[in-house]
């Protein structure tokens, strides 16, 4: 806006209404918020190379949505700090830190819409484009005694329109007791430290158990689970240290130190957390793993500026922050 139109736009101030007013500051309140992510994101992004060729002959080039573009001498593209992030043309920047906020409390869809004063739809896109990087974000080595154990969530067809079963009420039960094929099976291993992975398996055999068990385990690592015979299969197979907890004769601990009790407690504060959303789709479901281990990382340090970093992929960078 040209300075002769604004000082003729705020001369109609003084005759806005009382409501006018209060609508006013909160557009201009959203705006300060918007300019604050916008500040902090090109501040945390430090860019000092092309994110498509790699180059560094790197020159302004005007704004885009209130980011700093910038062109490349060497490849003529152009870009900002969230070109090829998961948040890329997302609006409404000044509501970010509020939904950030919103995912750590766990809110639902619609109250975290209701909070960030945002359409169930845009919170639902808002959610899911979050959730992308930290749901990548996982234990890629378990160092010493490791627990594992599956957990199960029942298969959900949720927003889908087109059903390969028949529709039925939310929450009616499965047509089989146990693991039948209407359960989804999550693998959840977790060492002493706290480091965490899961990951969501065709089904409970070995062949299905042991992609997920190679790598993972330290060489001198010891591996702890229940008697199932399929992890008995794959630890021989893979050359793991294994030991298994006899649960259904009543042993809960063996010499001490060997348990399964660390994992069985995360699996009963994941479903706990998860109730809340009444049920989840099985596509999104590796979301919901990561969006809890990535709680469970924080704890009580987290805070939505964290929330954004680990959105953008840059929680490796925060940590280096912290660390200095």
């Amino acid at each position: 806006m040209k300075t002769i139109e604004f000082k003729e736009w705020r001369k109609g101030l003084s005759e806005l209404s009382r409501e006018q007013r209060s609508e006013l500051d909160r557009e201009l309140h959203a705006h300060k918020a918007g300019n604050e992510v916008v500040e902090w994101l090109e501040r945390g992004g430090m860019l000092e190379a092309c994110i498509h060729c790699g180059g560094n002959r790197l020159y302004r080039w005007g704004k885009e949505a209130d980011l700093q573009r910038f062109r490349c001498r060497e490849c003529g593209k152009t870009f900002t700090v969230l070109t090829g992030t998961p948040l890329a043309r997302l609006r409404h920047k000044g509501r970010w830190l509020d939904y950030a906020q919103a995912l750590e409390d766990g809110l639902t869809v619609r109250k975290a819409a209701a909070r960030c004063g945002v359409d169930k739809n845009t919170s639902f896109r808002w959610r899911h484009r979050f959730l992308i990087r930290p749901c990548q974000e996982k234990a890629r080595h378990l160092e010493g005694i490791a627990e594992a154990d599956e957990t199960f969530f029942r298969e959900s067809f949720k927003g889908q329109r087109k059903l390969p079963r028949v529709a039925h009420r939310r929450g009616h039960p499965a047509s089989k007791r146990g693991t039948g094929k209407e359960q989804i099976p999550v693998l959840v291993m977790r060492d002493r430290h706290g480091a965490t992975a899961d990951f969501r398996l065709k089904g409970t055999a070995a062949e299905d158990i042991e992609p997920a068990l190679r790598g993972i385990l330290s060489p001198d690592g010891i591996l702890c689970t229940d008697g199932a015979a399929a992890y008995k299969i794959a630890a021989k197979h893979l050359g793991i240290a294994h030991r298994a907890i006899n649960l259904s004769a009543g042993v809960r601990v063996l010499a001490g130190v060997y348990h399964i009790q660390n994992v069985n407690a995360y699996d009963s504060r994941l479903k706990g957390w998860m109730r809340r959303f009444h049920g989840v789709a099985t596509k999104y479901l590796e979301n919901y793993l990561g969006w809890r281990r990535w709680l469970e990382r924080w704890g009580q340090g987290n805070s939505p500026r964290i929330a954004l970093w680990a959105a953008m992929g840059w929680e490796n960078r925060f940590q280096q922050v912290m660390q200095t």
